[in-house]
């Protein structure tokens, strides 16, 4: 969808601790075994992160299971700590078939994506499956990862959380306040943010605001400000 050639403009290199995807998992509750034979990798060469990391980000508790970003830390809840990358999809689907019961997801560090593409089908998924977001007390959700958020049957967050958004950016280099306000290219969001739960004037009103900010910065806002443009339960 959003066809974005961008690049990290703070170091990703804090995330090198983060936990990710062990290559195989043994679920000892549902004795199954992911491995890389459940890549469905979806790849569109695009990145969309700001990597601006506070801290430290480790699951609460020891996981009962952990794919890719996702770690189980009950069976009907899952932490989020890392970016979403072009496996995360297949990862999301075996977390699924293991763990059927799930019921929410706690973003707790999200800095965006690698693969703007495997993002939006893990929203989509998110959102199939009726799958509450939260982003807990010091929570962080960035750039890709606000579409991800948004993509929860039930939306909330802490007074803490944080978010922080910017304008997309092609690969040739073009931001959307290069294009007309009538251009199609402005549309393929929008419909995304409807397809979200959002109304068309929420789409909108959210999608100018994001683009308030260019690729090469951030808008940072609190629950209450996101709050103004998406409802929150």
């Amino acid at each position: 969808m959003r066809r974005l050639l961008t690049s990290l403009f703070l170091a990703v290199a804090a995330f090198a601790a983060v936990p990710v995807a062990a290559q195989t998992t043994t679920i000892e509750v549902e004795e199954y075994v992911y491995d890389d034979a459940d890549a469905e990798v979806l790849t569109s060469g695009t990145e969309r992160f700001v990597a601006d990391q506070f801290g430290d980000a480790s699951p609460s508790v020891k996981p009962l299971a952990s794919f890719g970003p996702f770690h189980m830390v009950s069976p009907d809840r899952a932490e989020l700590i890392g970016s979403i990358e072009s496996e995360t999809p297949a990862q999301f689907r075996a977390l699924l078939r293991a763990f059927p019961g799930i019921r929410q997801i706690d973003m707790v560090e999200c800095p965006g994506t690698g693969d703007d593409e495997a993002n939006l089908a893990l929203a989509r998924m998110v959102r199939s499956a009726g799958i509450a977001t939260y982003v807990p007390d010091g929570g962080s959700v960035r750039s890709g990862g606000v579409e991800l958020f948004l993509a929860g049957a039930k939306r909330s967050a802490a007074p803490t959380a944080e978010f922080a958004v910017h304008s997309w950016r092609d690969e040739d280099g073009y931001e959307a306040d290069d294009f007309a306000a009538d251009d199609p290219v402005h549309q393929e969001y929008i419909a995304f943010y409807r397809d979200m739960g959002l109304s068309d004037t929420e789409a909108r009103s959210f999608y100018a605001m994001t683009n308030t900010a260019p690729h090469d910065d951030a808008l940072y806002l609190n629950s209450r400000d996101l709050a103004r443009y998406v409802r929150l339960d």
